[in-house]
This record gives structure tokens, C-alpha cells and sequence, in this order.
């Protein structure tokens, strides 16, 4: 049979623009399908217009702050607009870089929602159908219902739209406490909303180690004094004319909070509407797509990538992952060899300011397992750039097993993203402790900290 296209993506994100591009460097004939914008969440929602609207708020927030070093602030003010302006701007830029790529490389965009027809071809809106040899999903994930009474009939923001608020609240209740929660009761925080977090677990970040929300909750309300609320299920939300009741549980209690503002960040499922069924593609009991180590999916010439197929054995949902898989995804369908997935030494990462990344496993992770392990906790004090910078907010965590090999780490400090990059490759790779130890570090940066917790756990 005679395809349109060798390879057809479903989904213009990380994972289906790495394998896009991967497929095309191949020579095969490539079309990607795109129900929004291109780019997806990373660039239109998540990634690019965070990164560019955390980076300001910190940098306005550490500037209010700074007067302890002799810094003048007091007349220090901000245009929202601007701010907005700036960051549509980045998302643009990036936009516009990404469709310039495709383009150099033949690559093929539709605009419109796929929906399986067989397992060789797709409808594509009003673009008709089409037809390929291989395919793969990487449709990402959505925002899923909360389930608290009453958001049908009350305006409230998501994540996803948070950002586009015409001027920051002057109040704001963010529901649920993970990592778009946490990053966004700070950047409201910085800009000067005054801000309630409620969070089901009883700790903001649950994925993470006790330590790390302990710290979260502590540098929240002393800083910013940011009203943490966990252990605490919302249940239902109502409208007047001034402002907008959260009703909520707490200590077996009910009790309320008005705000003019509420933020519904409590997850997001797999995104996928797309006729499966047509094309024998099954899911499992989480919804999310089955695959295999090659990252094939029930069906023979159907791949699948990023957060479409959920979080499986990697416990990540980040960008570098979904682009991983679906460069890896590209390689597996059009090789007589392919080969399976390692994800060791990926980082699941909290833009918070200081950051908060993890790599690798953690204390819960091997308590779970039952494994033995070592382990150190060095507040960010040790370090001399505490000193220099007057932070002290935060720690590393280093973790080892009982052969030597660093297991993981969590890394909360200021610049933690590029920090923990060393113990990835070291855990990707299994090196020991003693040869993170025993290596150089810049006696006066953050990363000395790396050195010296091995120190201990030595």
C-alpha cells in the first residue's frame, strides 16, 4: 500500500517534535498534527512562558529584597502589561524558531484534531484524511477535572492560563500543592498577591521528600507569608457579586476563604480522544497508553511519547524526557534493532526560587522498596556562597546504596537545575560517591555543596 507520509505525529510538544525531526534527518516523509498552536504546552503554556514569567518575578522579588546588601528599592514598581508583553514576546521568538526548523527540514504541519480511522490513517479536521506507514502519539496530557462542586458556574484559571491574568489578584487561592501550584503561589507571592495553598497531602511537592515541602512551607510563610494549607480537601466553590468562597475541609472542620481569584492545579490526565479503538491501540487502567521498552504500543506501527503514556518507571513529566522518548521513539520505528528505554539520571524540577531538582531515587522511593541505602542532609549554611549571598534557605540531599553508587539527590538551593546536573550523569552512568568526592569544585558557587555532601556520605 501507498502512505501519504512515512511517519505521521500526533502532537506538536517536545516528544512530537523530537521525533519529527529525528524521522526527516532519516529522510522519511514527515507530517506533524497540531490541534492548537505549535510548540504545545512546552512552548505555548508550561515551559517557555513560565520560564520567562518566573524569571521575572524573582528577579523583581530579589531586587524588593535586596536592601540588606545597600540596595535602594522603596520606589521599585512593575508594569503588568510589560511583563506580559515580554513574555508573549519569548513565546513568539521560540514559536517562530520552531516552525522555521520544520520548514528547513520538509516537514509537513496540519492544523486540526486527529482522530484514528484504521491503523493507517487519521481524519484531520477539516484537512481530510490521511494516511502513513507509522505513527506516534504524543499528544502530552490535559488538565483534568477537579471534581469540586460548582466550577461549572464560577470563572476560575488553570496552569495553563494562569499567566494571562490582566493584573496579578490582590488575593488568590491556588488548589493543590505540586509543582505548577508551588511555583505559582510564588510568583503571585512576589508580585504581591496575597495567597492561600491548599494541598490533599500533608505536605506541599508529596512526590518529593518530607524535607522538601517542610522547607517549601517554612521559606513560604516567612518570606512571603504565603498561607499553607495541607492536610485540606477543597470541596466546592461559589460566586457572589465581590468575590469568589472556597469552601474547603480541614482537621475535620469546614470553613471558607474569599478570594478574588482561584487556581485549580490539581493534575492533568493523558490526552487521548483520538479513536484509539480504531486503530487497536489499548490503554492502561490510568488512561494512559500502553507501551512497551521500545515505546511501541499495541498496535505494530503506532509509537507513543511523553506524557500521553504517563509517568511509568521514569517518575518524570518533563520536557527533556518527552523529547528523549520521542527522538528514541523515531529511531525504534525504523530500526531492525531498536532499542529500549533508560531513564536513569532524568530531573524532575520546581521553578521556585531557590529551585528545587531531584534526580534519581528518593528516600520514599526506598523506603517503598525496602532497599538499603545511605544518606546525608547538608543545610545550604555549609557553603560559602551562603555566606556571600545571605541564603540559607534550603539543602542537598545526597543519596548512596550500599555498593558506593550514588542512588539520587535532591537539591534545593539557588541555581539547583544546573547544580544537579553532575549527579545525573553520575547516576545515569552509576558512578560512586567517592569520585564526586574526590573531584574539583569552585570552592565560592552552590555546586561546592555537591562536593561536600559526598564528603559526609563517604
Amino acid at each position: 500500500m501507498k502512505y501519504d507520509f512515512d511517519l505521521v505525529v500526533i502532537g506538536s510538544g517536545a516528544a512530537g517534535v523530537a521525533a519529527a525531526k529525528q524521522a526527516a534527518r532519516q529522510r522519511q516523509k514527515v507530517a506533524i498534527i497540531e490541534k492548537a498552536r505549535l510548540g504545545g504546552s512546552e512552548v505555548q503554556t508550561r515551559d517557555v512562558p513560565y520560564a520567562a514569567s518566573l524569571h521575572f518575578s524573582h528577579l523583581y522579588s530579589q531586587a524588593v529584597y535586596g536592601s540588606r546588601f545597600g540596595l535602594s528599592s522603596t520606589s521599585l514598581r512593575f508594569n503588568y502589561p510589560t511583563v506580559a508583553h515580554w513574555r508573549e514576546r519569548v513565546v513568539e521568538k521560540v514559536s517562530g524558531e520552531l516552525r522555521h526548523e520544520l520548514q528547513t527540514l520538509g516537514i509537513e504541519v496540519y492544523r486540526g484534531r486527529a482522530h484514528f480511522i484504521s491503523q493507517h490513517e487519521i481524519s484531520v479536521g477539516r484537512e481530510g484524511r490521511l494516511s502513513a506507514r507509522k505513527f506516534l502519539i504524543a499528544t502530552g496530557a490535559e488538565v483534568h477535572d477537579s471534581g469540586i462542586t460548582g466550577m461549572e458556574n464560577v470563572p476560575y484559571l488553570t496552569p495553563n492560563d494562569a499567566l494571562h491574568v490582566e493584573r496579578p489578584p490582590k488575593t488568590v487561592m491556588i488548589v493543590g500543592g505540586g509543582a505548577s501550584g508551588v511555583e505559582l503561589a510564588q510568583y503571585f507571592s512576589e508580585l504581591g498577591s496575597k495567597v492561600a495553598i491548599a494541598e490533599l497531602s500533608e505536605r506541599l511537592l508529596p512526590k518529593e521528600d518530607e524535607e522538601v515541602g517542610q522547607v517549601v512551607e517554612q521559606y513560604f510563610a516567612k518570606r512571603f507569608d504565603v498561607k499553607v494549607l495541607t492536610q485540606t480537601r477543597v470541596v466546592a466553590i461559589e460566586r457572589d457579586s465581590v468575590s469568589a468562597k472556597v469552601i474547603f475541609l480541614r482537621n475535620g472542620q469546614e470553613k471558607l476563604v474569599r478570594v478574588e481569584t482561584v487556581v485549580i492545579a490539581t493534575g492533568s490526565s493523558p490526552a487521548v480522544d483520538l479513536g484509539l479503538e480504531n486503530a487497536g491501540v489499548e490503554l492502561k487502567k490510568d488512561g494512559s497508553i500502553q507501551v512497551d521498552k521500545t515505546l511501541q504500543t499495541t498496535a505494530r506501527n503506532i509509537f507513543a511519547a511523553g506524557d500521553v503514556i504517563g509517568l511509568n518507571e521514569s517518575g518524570v513529566s518533563s520536557t527533556e524526557r518527552a523529547a528523549y522518548e520521542g527522538d528514541l521513539a523515531a529511531r525504534n520505528m525504523f530500526s531492525r534493532s531498536p532499542a529500549p528505554v533508560n531513564y536513569g539520571g532524568f530531573v524532575r524540577m520546581t521553578n521556585t526560587d531557590p529551585q528545587i531538582a531531584v534526580v534519581g531515587m528518593t528516600e520514599d522511593d526506598l523506603l517503598k522498596r525496602d532497599r538499603k541505602y545511605n544518606s546525608i542532609v547538608l543545610p545550604l549554611s555549609e557553603a560559602t556562597a551562603s555566606k556571600t549571598q545571605d541564603f540559607k534557605m534550603g539543602f542537598i540531599k545526597m543519596i548512596s546504596g550500599k555498593d558506593g553508587r550514588i542512588l539520587g539527590a535532591t537539591i534545593m538551593a539557588p541555581g539547583a537545575s544546573e547544580i544537579i546536573q553532575e549527579i545525573a550523569v553520575m547516576v545515569r552512568y552509576g558512578f560512586s560517591v567517592a569520585e564526586i568526592a574526590n573531584s574539583p569544585h569552585v570552592a565560592s558557587s552552590w555546586s561546592d555543596l555537591v562536593r561536600l555532601a559526598a564528603k559526609e556520605l563517604l
